[in-house]
């Protein structure tokens, strides 16, 4: 199958650094320049309470971005193991610090190091900071709601346990998202301590997909808010593994094959992919009969013309009244003149 798209080119070219040409191997400079943010601030948090962090970063190089290695620089706080280790030119990606917040307390400072082994070596190191209170104690450290069905909605509790002066209330929870709704109420007091429960539940019209928020705490407390974790995903019956497929750079004449993976709790059939516009430089191959799993392959044949192509697909299943959707992109370049610094 050809998808006939009608082509839209983005008129603005993104400039593609060449690490090698522009950058000595002794320099870190490259490596810190994409990331976007280089420190983070966890502010005041709760003991006990689960705490993380993202440094989002893109690889702004032709050469393929790898990293060798995460760690910190102090036990109050835990490199994540990347989810994705290996980046093409302009493809996203993050690395995540954890807090330890049961086994520290107070302030607390510490680095993020991130060390990568190709184009070149360079160790980044991203500061962190911290306020741990140990009069304020989570239990359980987040608000985990796994995976909720599409529609269902869910709720879950946190018990808030402090000590210390006789007067301390949580006055308020406020929440950044309309899908997150929580309420507060006070268990028990006595003697310079004070019991909460938290009831968080994410609404039944909540859009499939990932869940990370924080909700705040607001306390009577000079330093008023305490961040409370939120997370979980969503799930359709049947979900697309890669919503936005993003190629990277591809010479002009090039053929790219590339796979979408689409998975259901039950057996079902597609019945057709549909293209948006009409380019005609994506060719689907439709998968045959009902599985839980189906793997479509494609193949990108990049027009003569440099610039962005993307493309909406809009994939059809047998009985189902909604269709599901992804997206594919690529930047087209021409093996001559590609910007070199």
């Amino acid at each position: 199958m050809v998808c006939t798209i009608r082509r839209t080119v983005l008129l603005a070219w993104t400039v593609v650094l060449s690490a090698p040409a522009l950058l000595s191997a002794q320099s870190t400079d490259w490596a810190l320049k994409m990331f976007e943010k280089t420190e983070h601030d966890f502010g005041t948090v709760a003991r006990g309470a689960d705490v993380s962090y993202r440094f989002k970063f893109k690889n702004l190089y032709k050469e393929t971005l790898h990293i060798s290695n995460v760690r910190t620089t102090c036990g109050c706080s835990i490199a994540q193991q990347p989810p994705k280790t290996t980046f093409q030119s302009l493809e996203e990606g993050y690395v995540e610090v954890a807090l330890d917040t049961r086994k520290h307390k107070h302030e607390k400072k510490s680095n993020l190091v991130v060390t990568f082994d190709r184009p070149y070596f360079a160790e980044v190191k991203l500061p962190l900071k911290a306020y741990i209170r140990s009069d304020v104690v989570f239990t359980p450290g987040a608000a985990e709601f796994g995976t909720i069905d599409l529609g269902a909605g869910k709720q879950q509790t946190v018990d808030v346990a402090y000590a210390g002066r006789s007067d301390w209330e949580i006055k308020d929870v406020k929440t950044g998202s309309e899908y997150i709704k929580a309420e507060v109420k006070e268990i028990s007091r006595a003697n310079g301590s004070a019991n909460y429960k938290i009831d968080v539940t994410v609404s039944p019209d909540a859009p499939a997909g990932a869940i990370r928020e924080q909700i705040m705490l607001v306390t009577n407390d000079t330093t008023p808010y305490v961040p409370l974790l939120v997370q979980g995903r969503v799930e359709s019956d049947i979900t697309v593994a890669t919503p936005n497929v993003k190629l990277g750079l591809v010479n002009s004449g090039q053929n790219k094959p590339f796979s979408v993976v689409i998975r259901g709790k039950e057996p079902f059939e597609i019945e057709k992919v549909e293209c948006e516009t009409e380019l005609g430089c994506f060719k689907v191959r439709l998968p045959k009969n009902a599985r839980t799993t189906h793997i479509i392959p494609l193949t990108f044949t990049a027009p003569e013309d440099r610039g962005t192509v993307k493309e909406i697909f809009t994939v059809t299943i047998a009985g189902r009244k909604d269709p599901v959707q992804f997206t594919a992109s690529a930047d087209v370049v021409t093996s001559v003149g590609r910007p070199s610094f």
